[in-house]
């Protein structure tokens, strides 16, 4: 058992802090937002997250897992600090690393000797010897542990993950860091720092380009009659490609994918090298959200202006209530743009503050798609999947899906005299 101080209570440091106390170490989570801490020691979350809450709960029922307000006592007595920072997205595409460098100039003169700084915040490569020289112990060390938590599934992904990453100079620290680890059953890739942080950029990189591929290939599949379920099928069981992030849809966003592309493409510029490739998944990812606009406008013959559009999802993914960067949004500007009138429902959305003010939130799916012109769905929820489609038509002005998730029965819907439009099927 290791004591062990978490810097951040947001989404990764929620879990991550949950997760090794689950694993039996003694963790004391440290933010500045005192709302959130103390809704935190009453054990509420703030987030919708699979099996959070539970952990969170139990944790602190254990005694192993506190929430306080400010690092120094914290970290002072702690063997290892986590850093679980936010670094979001600079004007040039940079990630802004200014949270972790005041965090470490601040907890630097406090730690104690022996102590592991270990860096899980997702920042550009070189920022783990920034932070070894703002600290400047040889008696600290620093260590890079990249996260690569889905949203949803998060819990999951931390205590069964494909691999753990640990990018250390030190060999022993990262020895160390390995042994807190040691109860998941996963392999450790040991590296140096700045593979490590590559090695994140470059994943979320990759599955975002596997996206906008099977996004691409779906536009195809539709001009030459072939169907994107049966080429994924076939495309997927080959073991170099494998069957995950094969299924079309809106394109991808929330919090990562479109910030870590950027800050790649930005470090490889940097570095003198120009990364074309990604910067066609970026455009190819834009032209998405207005193909799924424009299949709007061709189930509505051509004019969007009036027409009375239901949003069947609004947040990034399924099993999340996380908004950011979700591409049901990007859809329905692009929509409210070309003079639709908009209404949404999301299960785990009730609140407008983070929404475009075009859109209004409804409480049903009933509500949502009452007296619509069109339904477009744009998150995987399954409650979309099990609705009572017959009743919904009878409900709906004029009868039509554009479903950009296929997540729907495409024979059933258009049996029930739905016109009918989604990814690569035809």
């Amino acid at each position: 058992m290791s004591t062990i101080s978490v810097i951040g209570a947001g989404y990764v440091g929620l879990t991550t802090s949950a997760c090794l106390a689950h694993l039996g170490h003694e963790v004391i989570c440290v933010d500045i937002d005192q709302e959130k801490i103390g809704q935190l020691q009453q054990g509420k979350i703030p987030i919708h997250e699979a099996g959070l809450l539970e952990l969170v709960q139990t944790g602190i029922s254990n005694r192993c897992l506190q929430f306080v307000v400010g690092a120094e006592e914290a970290v002072a007595s702690s063997e290892f600090v986590f850093l679980c920072l936010p670094t979001p997205q600079e004007e040039d595409g940079r990630a802004d690393v200014d949270a972790v460098l005041s965090v470490v100039n601040q907890i630097r003169d406090v730690v104690s000797p022996g102590t592991i700084i270990v860096n899980k915040s997702t920042v550009p490569v070189g920022t783990n010897t920034t932070l070894a020289t703002a600290i400047g112990r040889d008696d600290v060390f620093v260590v890079s542990n990249p996260e690569f938590l889905r949203e949803g599934a998060a819990v999951t992904d931390f205590l069964q993950p494909d691999r753990i990453v640990i990018g250390a100079d030190d060999s022993k620290a990262g020895d160390r860091l390995a042994q807190i680890y040691e109860s998941i059953d996963a392999p450790i890739v040991r590296v140096d720092p700045a593979s490590a942080e590559t090695i994140k950029y470059a994943t979320n990189s990759f599955l975002a380009t596997k996206v906008s591929f099977v996004n691409a290939l779906a536009a195809v599949c539709e001009a030459v009659g072939a169907d994107i379920d049966a080429v994924t099928a076939g495309l997927g069981a080959d073991t170099r490609i494998g069957p995950r992030f094969l299924q079309p849809g809106p394109g991808w966003g929330g919090s990562c994918f479109p910030k870590d592309m950027h800050a790649l493409v930005r470090m490889a510029t940097d570095a003198g090298y120009e990364f074309d490739l990604l910067r066609a998944v970026i455009s190819a990812n834009e032209q998405q959200f207005e193909r799924i606009a424009t299949k709007a406008e061709r189930l509505l013959e051509g004019d969007l202006a009036g027409q009375n559009i239901a949003l069947l999802g609004l947040t990034f993914k399924a099993h999340t209530d996380d908004l950011r960067n979700s591409p049901a949004i990007e859809v329905a500007r692009r929509l409210a743009k070309k003079g639709a009138i908009l209404r949404a429902y999301d299960p785990m959305v009730n609140s407008t503050s983070d929404i475009p003010n075009e859109i209004e939130i409804a409480t049903t799916i009933e509500n949502a798609v009452n007296q619509a012109d069109l339904a477009v769905v744009l998150t995987e929820w399954p409650e979309f999947a099990s609705a009572n489609w017959p009743v919904l038509a009878d409900l709906m002005k004029s009868p039509r899906v554009v479903d950009a998730r296929n997540l729907l029965d495409r024979d059933a819907m258009i049996e029930l005299g739905f016109r009918y439009d989604d990814l690569g099927r035809t």
